[in-house]
């Protein structure tokens, strides 16, 4: 198992010690003092707290414990192979810019779709951003779903992928969210593809396509298919034992 290392050690910290502030806070009257800094899209876009798309990522006290659990989990598990290529700067880099993309995916579908008074906290954006980003970069890692199923990297990122998908689509009342978590997903693919903040980073520029993964799934199942076809033949013919086959 890798070491800690020191973003998420530090993501972890601070995410945790404002949740249970939060939560302890919340009932007193000074509760209302982490208000301001929830993502509320006509706070950003009429009263200009423009520091609420990167503040909201630490919020999430009346999410419930289930959801800090499940984000810092998450964080800890994907996030520490993460930093260990790209190193502290560039793996900050990329989970705020996930992060504050999602922030702004949320402000935009509000404006068009939605409540303008909607309050949106937690990191799942970023979250979301890292998966991606796990699955490309370690694509045929192993992955227990729900615990018990053994599955790659890069199929675990699809199915979360098409249930927050499938989510949104189905729920009516909360779809901005979900489109959130994958416009964090969005902004993490646009992180890769353009090699932003590669510069800085300890490590390799990830390049990943979706055509290309697609055509070498295609071709590594025709060569599968014709392996088989040819096992079925030499089963029908026979073979000599001295025969050598290249």
């Amino acid at each position: 198992m890798n070491r800690m290392t020191t973003a998420v050690k530090w993501l972890l910290i601070v995410n945790c010690a404002i949740f249970l502030l939060s939560f302890l806070l919340e009932r007193t009257p000074v509760g209302q003092i982490f208000l301001p800094f929830a993502l509320v899209p006509r706070s950003v876009i009429f009263s200009f707290a423009i520091w609420q798309p990167f503040t909201y990522l630490f919020l999430h006290s009346t999410a419930g414990f289930g959801h800090i659990l499940m984000n810092m989990l998450t964080l800890w598990m994907f996030g520490t192979a993460l930093e260990s290529v790209w190193g502290t700067r560039r793996f900050l880099q990329f989970y705020f810019f996930c992060g504050v993309g999602a922030g702004v995916c949320v402000i935009v579908l509000n404006a068009l779709f939605g409540s303008m008074n909607t309050r949106t906290i937690g990191a799942s954006g970023a979250i979301y951003g890292l998966l991606l980003a796990f699955g490309i970069l370690f694509p045929r890692s192993i992955i227990y779903f729900f615990g018990l199923f053994p599955i790659e990297a890069r199929w675990y990122v699809l199915i979360m992928g098409a249930i927050v998908f499938l989510s949104a689509l189905g729920d009516s009342g909360g779809s901005v969210s979900h489109f959130a978590h994958l416009g964090g997903m969005a902004f993490g693919y646009a992180f890769l593809k353009l090699g932003l903040g590669a510069a800085k980073g300890r490590g390799p520029v990830i390049r990943f396509s979706l055509r290309e993964e697609f055509n070498s799934r295609y071709q590594e199942w025709k060569l599968q298919r014709a392996k088989k076809k040819f096992q079925v033949y030499l089963k029908k013919h026979g073979t000599k034992r001295d025969d050598w086959i290249n």
